[in-house]
């Protein structure tokens, strides 16, 4: 890392001599603490040291444990204190023009307030890094009106999230009262989603609840791990559906939302979601299961779906219950799974 010695003698060292205001790839610092200040919460030390993020955007990844104290999780009203070492992965900065495309959207429920779209595979929710059009945001721009603002210019009517290649159940909010009352009910655990997936390997149990600490691989910029120090609570129960030859159809029912909670939770229990080859599972090819030189993937994902999700109506408060129906591709990998499954027996 290179060293920088900011205006209050605090020594910041940026990885590889990036600079604070670089674009492109994280940005992985480390900030030595050296004298004592007055109300030195580290929420607010940050936002002035790293001006382009908002203070709600610095507490947000102090949350989320990808700034932490001294090698732990803090809160963001933490003191800091002499001889205190921080350590930050921040995200780049983004283009903050979102540019409207005619891309078609799978519109599950829409009103005034709300649009629930079936995510498809492939396709990333909100403009990022190596990803500035083609995305959620993009085909939501040209079809709505209006969307949400929140906090990011770059994630207009995002309240949630999911994964570049799992599908299912995602909700956008339009207007800036819908999208906190949903955040807030996110915040308060008060949203249940259920996914499915198909893992490798026989499940033994029907039913288990894995409670296992997460956070940012210490290694792998892009992954995340289970850290039973410094990891952010996670809490996942899985249960069984149908067991096939060598794998298992489950659901997945997430009690917090941990980055990537589930695709490392089931990697966690030797269990891998299949085709995610970034957390030990590998890709499955029709030679593999009946004995050919066939190398085509029977599946060019993961197999995790977003089945459903139940929320209360952010302005009416009705009870809200929405479905999105298994995509033609994790359909297929099951159907061959089971005839795989009858030929064997």
């Amino acid at each position: 890392m290179a060293e920088i010695a900011n205006n209050n003698s605090d020594l910041i060292k940026i990885e590889d001599e990036q600079t604070l205001t670089e674009d492109g790839e994280p940005l992985r610092a480390q900030i030595v603490i050296k004298r004592i200040r007055a109300k030195g919460r580290i929420d607010k030390y940050l936002q002035g040291r790293f001006s382009r993020f908002s203070r709600s955007a610095i507490q947000k990844l102090i949350k989320e444990g990808t700034i932490t104290v001294n090698g732990k999780i803090v809160k963001p009203s933490y003191e800091i204190l002499p001889g205190d070492t921080i350590d930050l992965l921040l995200p780049p900065q983004r283009d903050k023009e979102i540019i409207p495309e005619p891309i078609p959207l799978d519109i599950l429920y829409e009103d005034r307030y709300l649009v629930i779209v079936n995510k498809p595979a492939n396709m990333v929710v909100h403009p990022a890094r190596g990803y500035q059009s083609g995305t959620m945001v993009n085909a939501l721009a040209y079809y709505c009106q209006n969307l949400s603002l929140g906090d990011d210019p770059v994630r207009p009517g995002v309240v949630h999230r999911l994964d570049k290649d799992t599908t299912g159940v995602i909700i956008f909010a339009k207007d800036d009262e819908a999208h906190w009352r949903l955040a807030l009910q996110f915040e308060r655990r008060r949203i249940h989603k259920e996914y499915l997936a198909i893992v490798e390997g026989i499940i033994e149990l029907d039913s288990d609840r894995i409670d296992a600490p997460i956070g940012v691989h210490p290694q792998i910029r892009s992954k995340y791990s289970v850290r039973d120090i410094i990891g952010r609570p996670a809490v996942t129960v899985y249960r069984v559906i149908e067991r096939l030859k060598n794998f298992t159809f489950v659901k997945l029912q997430p009690e917090t939302g941990r980055t990537h909670q589930l695709r490392v939770h089931m990697s966690y229990i030797k269990h891998p979601i299949v085709g995610d080859t970034m957390y030990g599972a590998r890709k499955i090819t029709v030679g593999e299961l009946f004995g050919s030189d066939d190398k085509t993937p029977i599946i060019n994902r993961f197999a995790l779906h977003a089945h459903r999700i139940e929320f209360r109506h952010p302005i009416t408060g009705k009870p809200m219950e929405i479905e999105a129906p298994l995509p033609e591709d994790f359909n297929n990998l099951l159907e061959i799974l089971r005839k795989h499954k009858a030929q064997r027996k």
